[in-house]
């Protein structure tokens, strides 16, 4: 912005109009007192998120806690819709209001050559599945496993194949029933197939003993196949989430309505975010890692809350480098929930799972629960 724009006398015909977008964006510290119930909201947002993110891990990994299974499905998928609301409503909007065409940042110098947010969003999309993608050819490619599809081109043409698509089943689950949170019934008669006994006869011995080594290695498999895109997951949420602690921290006026709003939108993404990491399966040398992936996500919003009590007087959300930080990692994070949300819990639990279940009253209620967590966590977008 120009240093000699007069705000109180303005000619329409000859004003530059980059300088009335950057003034009428310009914010400035906002802080208004209140500290006491700021600190509240710092031990308020880091139990209740942590309680949300740590619910469904405890539900599927502790064996002597029993909840019923339409406790679970909730949380799992009302996650899923959370997710999904957060990367549309919560990210991508947002990105617009901070580096978009018609902000200040998006007006000025480079920023006003192009579109960036979509830009953006676009290459963290790509870059996901590049990662995802590769991620699963290695694991394909160490443990010989392949997709249960049908060799499209075998059925096709008049080529006979080398059986390789009908052998798939014998050697272990499938790429989908690793994806899939209903995969039990199969996991055990895929290790009984692969110890050489009949479904119907007890174990021997040295079945046991097979069937041990065949589940630690799905295990194995499962988890590689997943655990990047889960990271990358939690890594977006992680960056939106300091952005919100920082502004929570040193907000104004708004900080009444943006206090109680915040509570529950941490809540429902840690909701998300556990119920995502539930359906992982952990081999015993990482067992640690889902106890401190659900603690790492409490902890983040709560220090960046500390960090922006710390900046509270001289903070500046609203300025040009708070407007760039804030737009890209937005936009990267949007990039990351979009891609997770709409491929690796939509279409893997839903479209391309064959061991989705048959059961139509439980196949509702999952569904009513990814439309309630997108309506309930995109109806927060109004406040936050």
């Amino acid at each position: 912005m120009s240093s000699d724009f007069n705000a109180s006398s303005v000619d329409l015909d000859t004003v530059d109009p980059v300088a009335v977008i950057c003034y009428l964006n310009a914010g400035g510290n906002q802080y208004n007192g209140r500290l006491g119930a700021r600190i509240s909201a710092l031990f308020v947002i880091l139990i209740v998120s942590s309680a949300a993110t740590f619910f469904p891990v405890v539900a599927a990994r502790v064996r002597w806690v029993r909840i019923n299974i339409y406790v679970y499905l909730f949380a799992r998928y009302f996650g899923a819709g959370v997710i999904i609301a957060t990367a549309f409503i919560h990210l991508l909007d947002p990105a617009y209001g901070e580096i978009g065409p018609n902000t200040c940042v998006g007006m000025t110098g480079g920023w006003s050559t192009y579109s960036w947010p979509p830009a953006i969003v676009l290459t963290s999309v790509m870059l996901v599945f590049l990662l995802d993608f590769g991620a699963e050819q290695y694991v394909e490619n160490r443990y010989h496993l392949q997709h249960s599809h049908q060799n499209v081109e075998t059925i096709i043409t008049d080529q006979p194949g080398n059986g390789e698509g009908n052998a798939v089943h014998d050697r272990g689950l499938s790429h989908n029933q690793m994806h899939s949170g209903d995969q039990d019934e199969n996991f055990h008669s895929v290790i009984a197939t692969q110890a050489g006994r009949p479904l119907d006869k007890e174990p021997k011995k040295n079945d046991l003993e097979i069937a041990s080594d065949s589940s630690e290695l799905m295990i194995e498999t499962a988890f590689r196949q997943q655990i990047a895109a889960f990271l990358i997951l939690e890594f977006g949420v992680i960056f939106h989430s300091v952005i919100i602690g920082l502004n929570l921290g040193t907000a104004g006026n708004e900080f009444s309505t943006l206090y109680p709003v915040l509570v529950f939108h941490q809540s429902f993404e840690g909701l998300g975010i556990g119920a995502r990491m539930s359906a992982i399966p952990f081999p015993r040398r990482v067992s640690w890692l889902p106890w401190a992936l659900c603690a790492g996500y409490g902890l983040t919003t709560p220090i960046a809350i500390a960090i922006g009590l710390g900046l509270r007087t001289t903070y500046d959300s609203g300025s040009f480098t708070a407007n760039v930080v804030s737009g890209v990692l937005d936009s990267i994070s949007a990039g990351i929930l979009i891609y997770t949300g709409l491929v690796e819990l939509l279409a893997r639990d839903f479209l391309f799972n064959p061991e989705l279940t048959r059961n139509s009253k439980r196949l509702i209620f999952m569904m009513v629960c990814v439309f309630l967590g997108t309506a309930v966590m995109a109806l927060l977008g109004k406040w936050a």
